[in-house]
């Protein structure tokens, strides 16, 4: 899986445990948990334990009725929000075409396809093609990218809007608690890049949160 060199693997072994994962253990559907557990199986990229704990807390405190996903991958986390978000409708992009194939057949198996606009292409260029007019995006795709997404996500963001970057602190190397491995040196200045556009963006209230792998929440003001 060489594109996707932070897929979280198996919650068993936390690829980065904090001190309240112990505590943040998501509800899930069995047939969600039969989703994950095969990915984690076959190392696929999917929201680890407290990820998606918040994730589903976030949610059901905001109720989003329009949500975009940027990062499919085989459908866990977009099945979640929907699971705990009745009324909304899910537009969710991947672009990798075995990812693509496998999320639309889980949410055919999840009974969600009528609540989901699953699209197979380069997030970057499916984004321009949005209307907007989401409540809550969640950007779960090449990280290296966010900072490069992060204008036209705001503007398809609606005021009050939530944005929400998972894997911000990038096994701790983003903040100093791991050494940063040379290779990844670029990968992480993107980060900081994107960190620091929304904390310092008057257009934006921002968290960093230690959370998983590290959660930055970003409100549209």
């Amino acid at each position: 899986m060489e594109n996707f060199t932070y897929a979280h693997n198996d919650t068993s072994n936390g690829e980065r445990n904090t001190v309240t994962a112990q505590f943040n253990k998501p509800r899930l559907s069995p047939k969600i948990k039969a989703v994950r557990g095969e990915a984690f199986k076959a190392e696929i990229p999917v929201s680890n334990d407290e990820t998606l704990n918040f994730l589903i807390t976030l949610v059901c405190a905001l109720k989003p009725l329009n949500v975009l996903e940027l990062g499919t991958a085989v459908g866990a986390s977009g099945a979640v929000m929907l699971e705990n978000c009745p009324s909304a409708h899910l537009t969710t992009i991947e672009r990798d075409e075995n990812f693509y194939n496998a999320a639309r057949e889980n949410f055919a198996a999840l009974g969600l396809c009528n609540r989901v606009t699953l699209i197979c292409g380069d997030a970057g260029k499916e984004i321009e093609k949005l209307d907007g007019g989401f409540d809550f995006i969640f950007l779960d795709c090449a990280k290296a990218q966010y900072i490069k997404y992060l204008p036209r996500l705001k503007s398809l963001l609606k005021k009050g809007g939530v944005l929400v970057a998972d894997d911000v602190l990038l096994y701790g190397y983003v903040t100093g608690e791991a050494e940063t491995p040379k290779k990844r040196k670029m990968l992480v200045q993107h980060i900081k890049e994107y960190i620091n556009a929304v904390t310092t963006d008057e257009a934006l209230a921002t968290t960093v949160l230690n959370v998983g792998n590290g959660v930055a929440l970003s409100v549209k003001l």
